[in-house]
């Protein structure tokens, strides 16, 4: 197995243990604040999207993250060998989004509670997977961004 699976293989782990701990201490709704302000601990169930779009659509949902987890390892096998910023974004990317499928498997729900506050606009509560999908598609950009550069110097 390559490195770069043991990194989605630990967002999921990470991803899974972290709403199992909340499911098994919080009630739902239920706020801790971490920074008053800004930072809350908040558990919440998501029956859709980020942001609450298409919610209760699990059927679209099982059907686009088994297109995008197959389309994910078909790109790691083909490109993440030989580019390490694009094996670990696509790591990220994997863990993610197998992460949140688990939780919309068994649950038909993913488990939020990563709940920010930033400039008086309470953000949307979002769990490790999202943070991992989000950093992935950062880091994707990113090293697309330096390929493209590395092929123009090239010509």
């Amino acid at each position: 197995m390559h490195w770069y699976y043991l990194i989605a293989l630990i967002i999921i782990g990470i991803d899974q243990w972290t709403k199992w701990i909340i499911v098994q201490n919080m009630e739902l709704g239920e706020r801790i604040p971490v920074i008053e302000n800004f930072f809350y601990i908040t558990s919440h169930r998501n029956s859709g999207a980020a942001w609450g779009i298409l919610q209760g659509q699990m059927a679209f949902f099982y059907i686009v993250t088994v297109i995008v987890v197959i389309g994910i390892i078909f790109y790691m096998q083909k490109y993440a060998k030989n580019n390490r910023l694009l094996a670990v974004s696509l790591s990220l990317l994997l863990g993610g989004a197998i992460g949140n499928f688990i939780d919309r498997l068994l649950h038909q729900e993913v488990v939020d509670f990563l709940d920010f506050y930033i400039f008086g606009y309470n953000f949307p509560i979002f769990n490790v997977a999202d943070s991992s999908l989000t950093i992935g598609v950062i880091l994707v950009i990113i090293a697309t961004i330096i390929e493209e550069k590395k092929g123009n110097t090239k010509k």
